[in-house]
């Protein structure tokens, strides 16, 4: 299936740089693996009645199973461009409002020309398959919206979460322990490439005219982390708190964390964040330039519309400047890949002890979270630290080391 390209914004000199040219051919390879996913779900009745296992269509995007039919094309449809050519905003107001994904809620501020996907996860609010999938069909539509638009359908695009007090909490710590367990290295594979294509295509703005905001109004940890440093902006609530506890249980955030943060704060400063396994707070990450706006908790969504409205006014240079910052320091996504490899070595280099942390980790985030959907546990009646649980893991940690000195 080949990428279809959105002709509204020329390049200088009419020709594409080489950053541009290895940026498309990512994208062609990363909806091309989505196109393959897609058709097994249809095969296999996703979202109907048959079931799947949580990472069958994941497998399907390492090429674990044989040769796929051809799957039908997502493009807008005739009617749907007619539509769209009524009005740049209005008509992909209308057509957005019929989309479902899953795990997510989307929609278009008319007003604002901006396209809101907040997550809105069903069990733990982490990058699991089910929200992967709704993150990657979401992305393969906004280029299908710009292809089928003479104009612009939209100018920003805001991600956020609709789970209090969480942006995200990272990777699907129950998958990773039960795939390591499993000595399912494929699979682990196919899992992490699903998350850095969808944090690849986000790093390069789907190579659409647009700005990223990433919306952090709670914990944004491991890969919810390097999700929100994949956007041209954060704005985040004061409180929020950030930081990678893969250290925690003996490993490394693999899914872009060193990549993003080193091309931003310098790469000492970036290995510093990411071993020190410390959670920071927003306040923290806008004095080194990481968060660019601060808002009062609760006043986020506020503080995106108030940014909005004074960056519009220079929207043309803001969209000009992230791809001259791209140019000028690319990233790309052969470097996401190699170092996702590296993370895949090493989870599957694990011992027991560790597994045994990550699993002490996945209970206290469902005990913080109110989440029982794979522990059983019931929520009800207990009390929220104000610690995050990576916190609370790591105090634990070093007076076990101090008892030991």
């Amino acid at each position: 299936m080949r990428m279809r390209a959105y002709h509204g914004a020329g390049r200088a000199g009419g020709e594409s740089s080489a950053a541009h040219q290895a940026e498309t051919s990512a994208m062609i390879a990363i909806r091309e693996r989505r196109r393959l996913r897609g058709s097994f779900s249809e095969r296999n009745g996703a979202g109907g009645e048959a079931a799947m296992r949580p990472l069958e269509a994941l497998d399907w995007v390492a090429g674990r199973t044989g040769a796929p039919r051809a799957a039908p094309a997502t493009a807008p449809s005739s009617t749907q461009k007619g539509v769209i050519a009524r009005n740049r905003v209005e008509a992909a107001t209308d057509i957005v409002a019929g989309h479902r994904f899953e795990e997510l809620d989307v929609s278009i501020d008319t007003e604002l020309a901006t396209y809101w996907c907040r997550m809105r996860p069903q069990g733990r609010p982490s990058y699991t398959p089910e929200l992967l999938r709704g993150l990657s069909d979401m992305q393969d539509s906004l280029v299908n919206l710009f292809a089928g638009s003479p104009e612009r359908p939209f100018d920003y695009f805001v991600v956020s979460s609709l789970r209090p007090g969480v942006f995200n909490l990272g990777g699907d710590l129950a998958l990773f322990s039960q795939l390591i367990a499993a000595r399912d290295q494929a699979g682990l594979l196919a899992y992490a490439t699903a998350c850095i294509d969808v944090v690849y295509a986000n790093h390069i703005n789907y190579q659409l005219p647009i700005v990223t905001i990433g919306l952090v109004q709670g914990d944004a940890l491991g890969g919810g982390f390097e999700a929100a440093l994949s956007n041209d902006v954060i704005i985040a609530e004061k409180g929020a708190k950030f930081g990678f506890p893969e250290v925690l249980f003996n490993l490394f955030p693999g899914m872009g964390a060193y990549s993003m943060l080193s091309r931003r704060v310098g790469a000492l400063v970036a290995h510093r964040m990411i071993n020190d396994g410390r959670i920071f707070e927003a306040e923290e990450l806008h004095d080194l330039g990481l968060i660019q706006v601060l808002a009062e908790p609760g006043e986020g969504e506020d503080a995106v519309r108030d940014f909005i409205r004074r960056d519009r006014r220079r929207r043309n240079a803001s969209v000009a400047m992230q791809q001259a910052l791209r140019r000028t320091n690319p990233l790309p996504y052969c470097e996401l890949h190699d170092i996702v490899t590296l993370w895949v070595d090493a989870a599957m280099q694990l011992q027991d002890a560790d597994l045994r942390r990550m699993q002490r980790l996945l209970g206290a985030q469902d005990r913080r979270t109110g989440n029982n959907a794979r522990t059983g546990s019931s929520g009800a009646g207990e009390k929220s630290s104000p610690e995050t649980p990576e916190e609370n893991l790591c105090a634990r940690e070093k007076q076990t080391r101090a008892v030991a000195g």
